[in-house]
């Protein structure tokens, strides 16, 4: 399989959109939230969580999310997007809820990681079926969907 094949596959059904927009927006909005916020919820919380050189990392983190909340949202290099996403998630799920499990038991995590499980499993979903054809990667190559009135139509 070329690269190619494996980052812009447009076989995925037109819905994946909704996972598409449900995802990103959550990325992009956690993400510009961490510059517009940053004593709560940029370098302030990662200092506050012990996250190691937070002036550098609550940036990179923020601008990951942003970049890459949008493209997903595009359906632009969706497969390539979802990848640093899934990442994200994890450091962040490690960092943060495994620590309040240990701490305060299973159920408190569970209850405070529900957005984190939603973000990591719809990107890991993204990652393994594209973006679907209503998507600026199906129109790179190609295989867009059409508007209704100028699909062809059978006798």
């Amino acid at each position: 399989m070329k690269l190619r094949d494996w980052l812009l596959p447009v076989e995925a059904p037109p819905a994946v959109l909704l996972i598409r927009l449900a995802t990103g927006g959550v990325f992009l909005s956690e993400g510009i939230q961490k510059f517009l916020f940053p004593a709560s919820l940029g370098v302030g919380r990662f200092i506050r969580i012990g996250i190691p050189n937070p002036h550098f990392m609550a940036p990179f983190v923020g601008a990951v999310e942003t970049i890459c909340g949008a493209t997903l949202i595009l359906g632009l290099f969706t497969r390539l997007a979802a990848l640093p996403l899934v990442i994200d998630m994890v450091v962040a799920m490690l960092e943060t809820k495994f620590p309040l499990w240990l701490e305060h038991g299973f159920w408190a995590a569970a209850h405070e990681s529900r957005t984190d499980v939603a973000m990591l499993l719809g990107s890991l979903f993204l990652l393994a079926v594209g973006p679907g054809p209503l998507s600026l990667d199906a129109i790179l190559i190609g295989r867009g969907q059409p508007p209704a009135a100028s699909r062809p139509t059978r006798a």
